[in-house]
């Protein structure tokens, strides 16, 4: 699904555009992946596990989305640099398709910003104009204080919790929050 430019201000002056992924974002979403995986314990993948990521899988990867009738994403870009990226799914299935799926994600040089707001803003725009979707649904890992913040600002609410779903690498276990947000039409 190719989602149009979307130009807006940060809160210091910057201008942001949030848009489909292009080929030329290839490179900036390869170097954003390692570095926003190890900014935080809360993303689900460690640097080295990027190393999977190639040019051409992200290439094919940005297509599929660009291509699909139940998938957008959007990258945000500041100064031509990839800050964050954000991803809206629909499911296909009859008994699923009231659902959208939602996950975010920002670097921590442009927290503070304006922009995981705009994300979803626009996230919230894109389900409510599905048809029959009643609800946007995501996880966030227990300790996620500022992501959690940002949900709920944006409508979302507990509704579930597993126990022990995350492993870091010291052998700590984080519980998984899940979250909804109903849409009102």
């Amino acid at each position: 699904m190719i989602i149009d430019d979307i130009h807006f201000p940060l809160k210091d002056g910057r201008q942001a555009l949030l848009r489909s992924p292009l080929e030329e974002d290839v490179p900036g979403t390869l170097d954003y992946l390692v570095k926003s995986a190890g900014e935080t314990e809360f993303i689900i993948r460690y640097p080295e596990e990027c190393s999977k990521y190639t040019p051409e899988g992200e290439k094919r990867f940005f297509e599929q989305k660009n291509a699909s009738a139940n998938d957008a994403m959007l990258v945000c870009l500041v100064d031509g640099k990839v800050a964050g990226n954000c991803e809206i799914t629909f499911f296909p299935q009859m008994k699923y398709r009231h659902r959208a799926v939602v996950a975010i994600a920002l670097l921590k040089d442009y927290w503070n910003q304006g922009i995981g707001t705009r994300m979803f803003e626009e996230l919230i725009r894109i389900a409510r104009e599905r048809e029959g979707v009643l609800q946007m649904e995501l996880e966030f890992a227990e300790g996620n204080d500022r992501a959690r913040h940002l949900y709920e600002k944006m409508g979302f609410r507990i509704t579930g919790l597993r126990p022990n779903a995350i492993r870091l690498k010291n052998g700590r276990l984080l519980n998984e929050y899940i979250m909804v947000k109903t849409l009102d039409k």
